[in-house]
């Protein structure tokens, strides 16, 4: 059954190029602080700017490093079916243990051209499926009838539940029962939605502080609510400065303040303007998680 923290990692570059090492050390580094699951190549990964081949070698990489210590969820969405499915293929062929697949962007399919779009995924690809529901990315939403349709699927396992409107979550859950996994797509709804059923988060601020985020989920899942909301309000600074700019440049600019990656992206991303780089190294400096005089401001 999914549930827990995972990181949705960031896709380390050196020159241009997929870091493999730092990829490669940045899985051992969550399995070491106790991150339940790795979610290679969504949104943080920067899916939209990776060939088909580096896409296929992240999922690799972090298969192989994390070495069935922990397991790994693949990006697989696409606004194209016949793209996702191969996507979808691969991952399993790659030895993901299970996949995330994005609501179809940009063309703005029916509620039955997205119901038509996920069947067809479950029904080519034998492998556990997470629909990513984002609908500020994608510019369209799967509502909670669509996705009453898609659940009884026996591949289809759970959704990331990026909406933002607890409304929407607790309908969801009321719909689907406990049985369905619903995680968190937002680090700062992360309690609200486990207070209402959802089993954890796939999260950005993960990426800088692993065994933080990884014991608030627990503490939950645990029914320890005072425990999890003084995490939650620990880190609550911290989650908000991770979407200063567009992520994942927040996240990978502070990875780069704490020594983990380099601070490269690929355009249309671009480096963190001055002012806000200033604000994250404050944030990051009051968590603790860099020192006064780590790197540039």
């Amino acid at each position: 059954m999914l549930s827990g923290s995972y990181v949705a990692i960031v896709t380390p570059f050196n020159n241009g190029a997929v870091d493999e090492a730092t990829l490669k050390a940045l899985v051992g580094w969550h399995v070491e602080q106790g991150t339940s699951g790795i979610v290679a190549v969504g949104t943080t990964g920067e899916s939209p700017t990776l060939s088909h081949e580096e896409h296929h070698r992240v999922v690799e990489i972090c298969v192989e490093a994390a070495g069935g210590r922990i397991p790994v969820m693949a990006g697989t969405g696409s606004n194209s079916t016949t793209e996702a499915i191969d996507l979808t293929r691969h991952a399993k062929k790659s030895g993901a243990n299970s996949v995330l697949i994005v609501n179809p962007y940009y063309n703005k399919p029916t509620q039955e051209g997205i119901y038509r779009h996920y069947m067809a995924i479950a029904d080519a690809v034998e492998i556990p499926q997470v629909i990513y529901n984002i609908p500020g990315r994608t510019g369209g939403k799967v509502d909670v009838s669509t996705m009453a349709r898609l659940a009884p699927h026996k591949n289809i396992v759970g959704i990331k539940d990026a909406v933002g409107d607890l409304n929407y979550t607790s309908d969801l859950i009321a719909r689907l029962g406990p049985e369905f996994a619903v995680f968190s797509g937002d680090d700062a709804l992360t309690i609200p939605m486990m207070s209402v059923g959802a089993r954890g988060v796939i999260s950005v601020a993960a990426n800088v502080a692993p065994a933080r985020v990884a014991q608030m989920v627990a503490a939950m899942l645990e029914g320890d609510m005072e425990r999890a909301r003084a995490a939650h309000f620990e880190m609550w600074d911290l989650m908000n400065a991770m979407f200063y700019e567009t992520n994942p440049i927040p996240v990978k600019t502070a990875l780069a303040m704490m020594g983990r990656i380099k601070d490269e992206f690929r355009l249309p991303l671009c480096q963190m303007g001055q002012a806000n780089r200033e604000r994250l190294k404050a944030a990051l400096i009051k968590a603790g998680l860099v020192a006064e005089d780590a790197g540039r401001a």
